[in-house]
């Protein structure tokens, strides 16, 4: 039986992507993010409209650090400062 292509399991993939042939299985690295994904990931997709105003990791990471500092500000016991 004859083994599909990645292009054929995936039609978004072109044609010239092969992963199966012999140069692929030379150039490529077992393992390579291994060491990351053990260390564990926090992988969160959002919605295309949000891709618009948060175009980066950056913009994103900023962002949610304003709204971190907000909650943990509201948080805090009244008639308290918290210490920056």
């Amino acid at each position: 039986m004859k083994k599909a292509r990645v292009s054929e399991l995936d039609p978004d993939l072109p044609d010239e992507i092969d992963f199966d042939s012999p140069e692929a299985r030379r150039t490529g690295v077992r393992g390579k993010y291994a060491k990351l994904y053990a260390e564990g990931t926090n992988l969160v997709l959002i919605e295309p409209e949000l891709r618009k105003v948060f175009p980066t990791a950056e913009a994103v990471n900023h962002a949610l650090r304003a709204m971190a500092e907000v909650i943990r500000a509201s948080s805090a016991k009244p008639g308290k400062r918290r210490a920056g």
